[in-house]
C-alpha cells in the first residue's frame, strides 16, 4: 500500500489543495483547517447550508497564510493575523479565534453574497480531541470536526462507486428515464480526506486499522468517520444530489449514521509524501 493522494483544507468548508508532501504535526497535516468562515455573530458557515463555499479555493502559503481564489475574481493573499482582534466563535472547544483583516472579510462577503468574516486558530494546542471522538489526554486538533487526520482508500471509493451504479441500475429498471442519467464516478474530494491510500488493500479494510505507519509517521486510530450531507454536494459546483448518501445508507449504515473513512491521531511527527509506503502495524 502507498499514499495515493495528500490534501489539506486550510479553510474549513472551502475547497482544498493537493500536496506532494506535508509535515505532520500533533494536530494533523501542516496548514490543515486553521481557518474558518463565520457570520457577523461568530457562527461558522457550513457547506451544507452555504454550498458556494465549496466553489472557493484556499491554498496554503509557507508563512502559514493562504491564498483565496475563485473563478472570475482576483485571488487574495491573507497573512496569519497574529496581531488581529479576538472574535468569539461558536465552534465547540474553541471559544474564540483571531480575525483576519478587512480585505479578507470583504473578499469572502462578495464571493458568498452575504456578510462573512475569516478567522484563524492561533494555537491548536488549546483545542482538545474529546474522548467521545477517540481522544486521549494531550491529543489536540485544529478546526477539524473531530480528529486530526482523515484517511480513506481508493479501494473503498471504487466499491462505493459500484454500489452507486447498482443503485441507479435498479432504479432505472423500475422507473426508466425518470431515474436520470447514469452517475459519474465519485470524486474523492467529496469526502475531504487528508491521506488517500491505494494498492493491495480490500475495500473498507481501513475500518480495522488500529495503528499505521505512513512513510515515517505513525498514527493511531481514533474513530470511524460518520458522514453528513456535505458528501452529497459536488465539490466543484456545490450542486446537491442524493448520492452517495442514499447508497451509503443502504450499505454502510450503523447506529443511525453512515460511515466512510477513519480519523487518526499522529503518534510521531515527520513528513509524509505521495508514494510513501503505508504499513498496518496493528489491526482488529
Amino acid at each position: 500500500m502507498r499514499v495515493d493522494h495528500l490534501a489539506v483544507y486550510p479553510v474549513k468548508s472551502l475547497g482544498g489543495a493537493p500536496l506532494e508532501r506535508s509535515a505532520v504535526e500533533p494536530w494533523g497535516l501542516a496548514h490543515d483547517r486553521r481557518w474558518m468562515v463565520v457570520d457577523p455573530t461568530g457562527a461558522r458557515l457550513t457547506a451544507v447550508a452555504t454550498p458556494s463555499l465549496l466553489t472557493l479555493t484556499a491554498t496554503p502559503r509557507p508563512d502559514g497564510g493562504l491564498e483565496l481564489s475563485r473563478a472570475g475574481a482576483e485571488p487574495l493573499v491573507v497573512a496569519p493575523p497574529t496581531e488581529g482582534p479576538r472574535t468569539d466563535v461558536t465552534l465547540s472547544r474553541v471559544g474564540w479565534a483571531v480575525a483576519a483583516d478587512d480585505a479578507a472579510h470583504a473578499w469572502l462577503s462578495e464571493a458568498l453574497g452575504r456578510p462573512a468574516r475569516l478567522v484563524w486558530l492561533d494555537d491548536p494546542r488549546r483545542r482538545p480531541v474529546t474522548a467521545e471522538h477517540g481522544g486521549r489526554e494531550g491529543d489536540v486538533l485544529t478546526l477539524a470536526d473531530a480528529g486530526p487526520v482523515l484517511l480513506t482508500s481508493t479501494a473503498s471509493l471504487e466499491r462505493l462507486d459500484r454500489w452507486v451504479a447498482q443503485t441507479w441500475a435498479e432504479r432505472y429498471a423500475q422507473c426508466g428515464s425518470a431515474a436520470g442519467s447514469r452517475p459519474e464516478p465519485l470524486a474523492m474530494a467529496r469526502f475531504r480526506p487528508n491521506v488517500v491510500v491505494s494498492g493491495d488493500v480490500e475495500p473498507f479494510a481501513e475500518d480495522g486499522w488500529l495503528r499505521v505507519r505512513v512513510g515515517d509517521v505513525e498514527m493511531r486510530f481514533a474513530e470511524h468517520c460518520d458522514r453528513c450531507a456535505v458528501v452529497g454536494l459536488d465539490p466543484v459546483t456545490g450542486a446537491r444530489g442524493h448520492e452517495p448518501m442514499r447508497t451509503l445508507a443502504a450499505h454502510r449504515r450503523r447506529d443511525g449514521k453512515v460511515w466512510f473513512g477513519v480519523r487518526l491521531v499522529p503518534v510521531s511527527g515527520g513528513t509524509v509524501r505521495v508514494g510513501d509506503p503505508v504499513e498496518v502495524l496493528r489491526s482488529r
